[in-house]
């Protein structure tokens, strides 16, 4: 029976930046357009975080009755591989965080529209396809679209829309930087599992890429996260307050381009999450201040 620590260590912690700025950044926008619903944006964020930990647990059960996880692998707890929890507790954690999404979702929809029920069902469908099903999309080098798509685009739109209920061109943009860094995560995840993932058949786009590809596809995400970020310095130059976190891009960047493996690169990740979290708390900062010219 796995342990209480060992459930949180399979939620993946750190990968939770990537559920939390996207709804940060979307508030900011809301905020600086004088529309912010508080309580709108708690439950975007209930839903952004149930759906980013049921895709981990999902993504730990369906990499561990494939045989791409082993108890070798290096990076964090794998429950199923490492037999930690029974394949089937697994799995129906996954479903009871889809649930708790589909739950909160379904309030969003019915107080602003109820198109939204179909965008969170279509969001609940991708994560379970990610690594789910006979022909996983993840293991054809559609990871990173995917994690642009939901991680950016939709979750930064889809807050700003639940609260506004229209979408300023700053949403837009907004929604870039934050899905760039986003993919950023995924890709040093999958530049440290390069050589396993091709071992056993698993073909993320780092793999097709190869190694100095992914890395400096890892580069060219940041970089232009923060290019992104400058672009909505056009309706208020408080958004350049993003390149403060220029200093926390450069240990990360730093270990990828300089070919760092393993457990290294497991260190990359922490930072990429921090990155993560400093980056949208000043763009948050900066969209928010907006409204002050």
């Amino acid at each position: 029976m796995a342990t209480v620590s060992e459930w949180v260590a399979g939620a993946r912690p750190r990968t939770l930046p990537n559920s939390i700025v996207p709804v940060a950044v979307g508030a900011g926008v809301a905020v600086g357009a004088g529309g912010a619903v508080w309580w709108k944006a708690l439950l975007a964020a209930g839903v952004a975080l149930a759906l980013q930990v049921g895709v981990n647990y999902a993504n730990d059960y369906s990499d561990g009755i494939r045989g791409t996880d082993t108890e070798e692998r290096v990076g964090p707890v794998r429950l199923t591989a490492a037999r930690l929890a029974a394949p089937q507790r697994v799995l129906a954690a996954a479903w009871v965080c889809f649930a708790v999404a589909a739950v909160l979702g379904l309030v969003l929809a019915v107080t602003t529209a109820w198109w939204l029920v179909l965008v969170g069902a279509v969001a609940i469908v991708a994560a379970w396809f990610y690594t789910g099903g006979r022909r996983p999309y993840g293991y054809r080098a559609l990871g990173e679209l995917s994690v642009f798509v939901f991680f950016g685009l939709v979750a930064v739109v889809g807050t700003v829309f639940v609260q506004l209920e229209a979408v300023p061109w700053q949403g837009w943009v907004a929604a870039v930087p934050v899905g760039l860094l986003s993919c950023s995560v995924l890709v040093i995840n999958n530049v440290r599992d390069l050589d396993t993932d091709a071992q056993t058949g698993k073909h993320t786009l780092a793999v097709r890429l190869g190694d100095t590809g992914a890395r400096r596809l890892y580069a060219g995400c940041v970089a232009g996260a923060f290019a992104g970020g400058l672009v909505t310095a056009a309706a208020s130059w408080w958004a350049a307050l993003v390149l403060l976190a220029l200093p926390a891009a450069v240990p990360p960047v730093r270990r990828v381009l300089t070919g760092q493996q393993g457990r290294d690169l497991v260190a990359g990740l922490g930072e990429t999450g921090r990155l993560q979290l400093v980056f949208g708390a000043l763009f948050t900062a900066g969209l928010a201040l907006g409204a002050l010219g």
